[in-house]
């Protein structure tokens, strides 16, 4: 595997002397507030326990994309309505991670455009 070097052609310099290409453009996981990662992290940690490591992984179907769509939704009510019985904003973000990694793996595997699909 050969590896580039991206370049925007862009240089900051710092007092150092040192020179960087700029960050513009590039995402910014430094805004990202990281307690909300690890409760993800640990909802992970907890259903690799119960089901298994990477067993959501396995998903590669249209119903499994919607059950994930689904539980996304019901999760996502449960935490708007300050349900507090589980974690359900770590379950929102799990949920729409694994559909979005199903119809990226259907997309893939298929010729079907999945906009056409996502939105029943």
């Amino acid at each position: 595997m050969s590896f580039e070097t991206k370049d925007s052609g862009k240089r900051e310099q710092y007092t150092s002397g040192m020179v960087r290409d700029t960050t513009e453009g590039k995402a910014r996981f430094d805004l990202i507030y990281m307690p909300m990662l690890v409760r993800w992290a640990e909802l992970m940690a907890r259903g690799a326990v119960k089901y298994g490591e990477r067993n959501w992984e396995k998903a590669c179907s249209l119903v499994e994309y919607l059950r994930f769509k689904g539980s996304a939704f019901r999760h996502f009510i449960q935490w708007f309505m300050g349900d507090m019985d589980e974690d359900h904003a770590a379950a929102v973000f799990f949920n729409i991670s694994a559909a979005e990694y199903v119809k990226a793996k259907l997309d893939a595997m298929t010729d079907i455009d999945p906009d056409k699909w996502s939105h029943t």
